[in-house]
């Protein structure tokens, strides 16, 4: 770095370490790290966080734990950022004994847990569907004079959704607003999202026109799942209705929109609509992907057109794509009643 002009500083090094970390070149991080103590500069805490927090988000807690040895061993104290990439990570992978022990650690340290810390645990309980104690934690934070943000706000919104629990999480919505927390187009579409997979379609498309009153900036990522919504609902003119709609919004259809538009035609039987729009879709420049396919092959075999499932399966093999499990379930039933060519099972493993 010398000969290029750039002075080699902590800052430096902590910068080109983090950005290794980031492509996952761990051995080039490594040497980095044993470069800069080689030339008598050395890594501060700031240094080691970059370190932790990458290895953390790999999967890696193991040798981020390492890292944080080395750490104690340098006399250089692990600060909250530390411990808090150490929570995620243990999080990450269903560890959330070890996540707790962090956080008591830190506890006991006094002034070290900050609203990311509970956030992080929070959301480890929510993932793994232990949300009466992701509320205690929420209480807890309050009760000690913290303010939850609306992070934290939309990871407990997001597991209530997917436990079922819609009412609490309407609930949470209003407290979020009046405790002064902003509400932004992620926390709309997991309340959407929530409310349209427990079956509470009114109040979503209720809450769709706040969002529209509000003028608000709802992208597809919204559209999309109240499309789902009414496609699930079996209102698929109303699906149609805000398909169609979206090029006079500024906004074009995604994959994941006509797949899912797809999808809700064929369970309403009409596979012709849902073929033509694949064409569509591929007329428009947005290539179908593997689920588009699988989505459409199932609906055509549940709707007992199997000879066109059959040559969308070549298609689809042709384009580069594979049969997913449920797909290859259904195919495999029908071999058993000798309904398909077994000729073509060797093409979709």
């Amino acid at each position: 770095m010398m000969c290029k002009g750039i002075a080699s500083d902590v800052i430096t090094y902590t910068s080109l370490i983090h950005g290794v970390c980031k492509l996952g070149k761990w051995k080039e991080a490594t040497r980095l790290l044993n470069e800069m103590v080689s030339k008598n500069i050395f890594p501060d805490v700031c240094t080691f966080n970059v370190l932790v927090n990458a290895l953390c988000k790999e999967g890696m807690v193991g040798e981020a734990e390492g890292v944080v040895g080395v750490m104690v061993q340098r006399d250089i104290e692990p600060n909250t950022v530390t411990y808090n990439s150490l929570m995620d990570g243990y999080c990450l992978r269903g560890e959330i004994g070890k996540a707790q022990n962090v956080f008591e650690l830190m506890l006991s340290k006094g002034s070290m847990v900050n609203v990311v810390s509970y956030s992080t645990l929070i959301n480890g309980y929510c993932k793994h569907k232990r949300i009466d104690e992701s509320m205690m934690l929420f209480l807890d934070m309050s009760h000690k004079g913290l303010v939850a943000n609306t992070i934290t706000y939309n990871i407990l919104l997001d597991g209530f959704g997917k436990a079922g629990r819609i009412q609490d999480a309407q609930k949470l919505f209003s407290k979020m607003q009046a405790c002064g927390q902003h509400p932004n187009a992620q926390t709309y579409s997991i309340l959407l999202d929530g409310l349209c997979k427990n079956r509470q379609l009114s109040r979503a498309m209720q809450l769709f026109g706040e969002m529209e009153a509000k003028k608000l900036d709802i992208n597809i990522v919204i559209y999309n799942i109240l499309i789902e919504g009414l496609c699930i609902a079996g209102k698929i003119e109303s699906a149609r209705d805000l398909f169609c709609g979206l090029s006079s919004k500024g906004l074009q259809p995604n994959v994941r929109t006509y797949t899912i538009m797809i999808s809700g035609l064929c369970f309403a039987g009409l596979t012709s609509e849902a073929e033509n729009l694949l064409i569509q879709m591929e007329e428009k420049g947005c290539s179908p992907d593997g689920w588009t396919f699988n989505t459409i092959i199932r609906g055509f075999i549940h709707n007992k057109q199997t000879s066109r499932a059959m040559v969308l399966i070549q298609t689809m093999v042709e384009k580069g794509f594979s049969a997913d499990a449920s797909t290859m379930e259904l195919i495999v039933n029908l071999l058993s009643k000798d309904e398909v060519d077994p000729a073509l099972l060797p093409l979709i493993k």
